[in-house]
């Protein structure tokens, strides 16, 4: 078991991002006598979903749902299903994201080449 500092150092976060996980329910570390947190194998392994789940762009809402999934299926059929369901929604929006910027960098070499091609006439 490991203190809400040692935690927060382990996966550098704040400790205030370990109690916001907790006041909306995505964390429920124990507490030792002097009410302090302790967290757990089972919290630092639910703290690694949730951050894999910012890293890869999902709502807190979207983690909070798959993640709780699995406590009411330990199959992690339902899981599974919901984030198939959330992952190829995200990839959708990133090739969506990917396709906007490809026509950003292509404007972006025309308007370029434009200004070159100006600037060496005016040399000429």
């Amino acid at each position: 078991m490991k203190t809400i500092q040692e935690t927060a150092e382990t996966f550098e976060v704040s400790t205030r991002t370990l109690r916001y996980y907790e006041e909306i329910g995505l964390l429920e570390p124990d507490r030792s006598s002097g009410n302090q947190r302790k967290y757990s194998k089972a919290d630092e392994t639910r703290l690694k979903l949730i951050l894999r789940g910012k890293k890869y762009g999902f709502s807190l809402d979207e983690i909070r749902e798959m993640v709780l999934l699995f406590d009411e299926d330990r199959s992690g059929k339902k899981q599974l299903e919901r984030t198939i369901e959330y992952g190829e929604a995200r990839v959708r929006e990133i090739e969506a994201s990917i396709k906007e910027f490809q026509a950003l960098k292509q404007e972006m070499e025309d308007l370029l080449e434009g200004f070159k091609q100006k600037l060496k006439e005016e040399k000429e």
